[in-house]
């Protein structure tokens, strides 16, 4: 992944078709096989757990995932209006299915800065299995939105960038990589960055649904959940990877010469994964592994062992008082009120607070 301005740092100053799993406990596999007990009958990853999984018969990799409580943790925490928690989740969701793909410690970070009402969306994962997210909206320009009818995706965001980075920590260089947020929805701006700058044929697909129900005690409640996968094409042979050239712009069509069939297992694949309803990506009683048992059964799909995600912040005390040493003495004597520093992580909106005298040159 390559070029982005750094994320924000987060800181706010006070102002039944499932096939059986036969384990392999050497390899950390399942595969899918024809009998198909009920749902519960056997260990499924369930909700805020990412599937890997492989369709030889496809060349095809991928992963998957179904999001419930712990989307519901970072939303519930910031009591988004409904358009701007949807951004946040699809934004969770496609950072969690890229984030625990990483081979080594690091950070990614997935992050929207445009110029519409919603002009940051931010989420990042820390390996191996934090997750956490937030957006800064102008209130008066979403309800002005939403009351003109400009609620979807692209027009809440605007014109600006979808920006991917990754970070491995002190004394490494950032990876970072960004797309124009040109697209209707994140799926297609996220599609538009793997086919621009990962060069790798790849297939993704982002859902959001909203559930209300009640509780124990019987009293209604809202709850969100949100589903998603990414798969890839990974052929041994690379040009069979090969896609054709996109225009260049300014009515450039390209190079006709260029154009070819792209490769028909990947064709296939494309068109299974477009099949998936939105619905089967959010619903519990489908699951990730009868989702994919579904859709890629008859080439026979291999699932992994599922990777657990958490509603995690990495802020602490000592972190924030790095940030404030890091301030010049008139920005810090700007930020004292009533003899005290007050600074809100924006993530999980926990408070900090420092007396005048720790953060005060001696």
């Amino acid at each position: 992944m390559r070029g982005l301005p750094l994320a924000p740092a987060g800181l706010k100053f006070d102002h039944g078709e499932v096939g059986l799993l036969d384990r392999c406990d050497s390899c950390k596999e399942q595969t899918m096989t024809e009998t198909a007990p009920g749902l519960g009958e056997f260990d499924f990853a369930g909700d805020d757990h990412v599937v890997p999984f492989q369709v030889e018969g496809l060349d095809v990799r991928g992963r998957a995932v179904q999001l419930g409580p712990m989307l519901d943790a970072i939303l519930e925490r910031h009591s988004y209006p409904l358009p701007v928690a949807r951004l946040v989740a699809e934004t969770v969701v496609l950072t969690v299915l890229l984030g625990t793909s990483l081979k080594f410690e690091g950070k990614l970070i997935v992050q929207t800065q445009g110029d519409g009402p919603v002009d940051l969306v931010v989420a990042d994962f820390s390996t191996p299995d934090r997750v956490r997210a937030y957006a800064r909206y102008d209130e008066e320009a979403l309800a002005a939105a939403e009351k003109g009818g400009r609620a979807q995706p692209h027009e809440l965001l605007g014109n600006g960038i979808l920006a991917f980075t990754i970070d491995q920590g002190a004394h490494t260089q950032r990876y970072q990589g960004i797309v124009a947020l040109d697209g209707a929805t994140l799926e297609e701006i996220a599609a538009v960055y793997f086919r621009q700058s990962e060069q790798i044929p790849t297939k993704v697909r982002l859902a959001v649904a909203e559930l209300l129900d009640r509780d124990e005690n019987g009293k209604p409640r809202h709850r969100w959940r949100a589903g998603g996968m990414v798969a890839q094409f990974l052929p041994e042979a690379s040009e069979r990877m090969r896609q054709p050239d996109l225009p260049g712009g300014d009515g450039d069509d390209g190079d006709a010469s260029l154009l070819f069939e792209e490769d028909d297992l990947w064709a296939e694949a494309k068109v299974m994964v477009e099949t998936i309803d939105t619905d089967e990506l959010t619903d519990p009683t489908v699951g990730t592994e009868r989702l994919l048992y579904r859709l890629f059964h008859e080439r026979g799909v291999r699932v992994y062992q599922p990777q657990a995600v958490y509603d995690r912040c990495s802020c602490s005390r000592d972190k924030i008082r790095e940030v404030l040493d890091g301030l010049s003495q008139e920005d810090i004597e700007h930020s004292i009120e009533d003899g005290e520093i007050k600074v809100t992580c924006e993530f999980c909106s926990t408070d900090y607070r420092f007396e005048a005298s720790e953060v005060r040159s001696q």
